[in-house]
């Protein structure tokens, strides 16, 4: 597609439809865990498990559904899925300890079809710079709807309940269905499904992967637990719970707004520099003895948090074939939604055999654990390319 009327509009939808899915997303995924403690008195097991239970239906969706679809029937559960998201997001003001349960995993379900195909649209422009450019534009709307949608609700919670702020908010699965309609999909060659065992296999899928581990694990911690740390510990209120993480995703926007302006050819430094950051904000954020040092820590993962899925996403595209990408792209978002639904029910787990500040501690040196095997795989592709040019 050329620049032009019809290229504007498509990244006008693309980007519409993102802030629209992730501001609402972010918002339920940061004020359940509130309201399953606090409304309905869930203890930290309970907590992780409704949040591991969202996630666990974006997985099913993302990578037992949606991957394995053509691309037609993959638009109909796309537009279908948007419409059940729109539907279902006001209802959560109506919740009460049992409705509130189906009502996040058929959330978490359909958001399994929503968020991969709208990345596999902005992946389709057959100019790599534009295409590269696109995928950048589209994190930072993602960024930019995560500063956003805390600072709105971190403002509606200074008058309303935490059910009352999902009436607000339901605005935006509106707008998500309305675009729905207008986003593009790939032409795909071969049987449903084909390619899924290559895409595995490619060391810049693994590569991607671990890449995004390194940060999702923590993030995962983060979103479940780091509003409860706030508010054990130095009593902070609702309002100021959802400021802090709109200044976690202002410091991820600014990132990523760096990204934008020029994305590099080689991602490793920033590999590396995430990784490093990630250690010392969790280190931060774990020893804090006050909420202006909590609210630091917060700023500094928030750095890592903008490098993170930029980079993931566009060793992606620079490593799998276009009518491929959407099997790729469901299985890299069914794999972070696994990490999404195994660390909120083991972090539960963790804070409540050995308390929150330990909780974040225990996991730096998995981080650096995966660190590791991104490097070993960086070095198998390597030399992978390096052979096949030699013959």
């Amino acid at each position: 597609m050329k620049p032009g009327k019809p290229f504007l509009a498509t990244i006008l939808i693309i980007l519409s439809m993102t802030f629209a899915v992730r501001a609402s997303n972010n918002m339920f995924s940061t004020t359940i865990p509130l309201l399953a403690k606090y409304n309905f008195h869930f203890d930290e097991v309970m907590v992780g498990l409704i949040s591991a239970a969202g996630a666990a239906g974006t997985f099913l969706m993302s990578a037992l559904v949606n991957a394995r679809l053509r691309s037609g029937a993959r638009r109909t559960v796309f537009i279908a899925s948007s419409f059940v998201y729109m539907a279902v997001f006001p209802l959560f003001y109506l919740a009460n300890s049992f409705f509130l349960w189906p009502l996040v995993i058929i959330s978490g379900f359909v958001l399994g079809a929503i968020f991969p195909n709208i990345v596999t649209s902005a992946s389709l422009f057959s100019d790599k710079k534009v295409r590269e450019r696109t995928l950048s534009l589209y994190t930072l709307t993602l960024s930019i709807s995560l500063v956003a949608g805390p600072a709105i609700e971190s403002e509606v919670l200074k008058y309303f309940s935490l059910q009352q702020s999902f009436l607000f908010f339901s605005v935006f699965p509106v707008l998500a269905f309305l675009t729905s309609f207008f986003i593009r999909f790939p032409e795909e060659i071969g049987k449903t499904g084909a390619g899924g065992r290559d895409t595995l296999s490619n060391h810049g899928f693994r590569a991607a992967l671990y890449t995004i581990m390194t940060y999702n694990i923590p993030f995962a911690m983060i979103l479940t637990f780091g509003g409860i740390f706030a508010k054990e510990y130095f009593g902070a209120s609702y309002s100021t719970i959802t400021l802090l993480f709109s200044m976690f995703f202002l410091t991820s926007f600014l990132s990523r707004l760096m990204f934008t302006a020029r994305t590099p050819e080689n991602l490793w430094k920033l590999m590396v520099l995430s990784v490093a950051i990630t250690g010392i904000g969790l280190l931060v954020l774990s020893l804090s003895t006050d909420l202006l040092i909590f609210a630091v820590s917060f700023l500094i993962l928030g750095f890592p948090h903008g490098f993170t899925f930029p980079i993931s996403i566009i060793t992606i595209t620079r490593n799998i074939e276009p009518e491929k990408r959407s099997i790729a792209n469901s299985y890299f978002f069914s794999i972070i939604m696994l990490i999404g639904t195994v660390m909120p029910f083991a972090s539960g787990l963790l804070v409540g055999a050995i308390g929150l500040r330990d909780a974040f501690i225990s996991i730096i040196p998995l981080i650096f654990v995966l660190f590791l095997m991104l490097r070993l795989e960086m070095s198998r592709g390597h030399n992978e390319r390096t052979e096949a040019a030699a013959i």
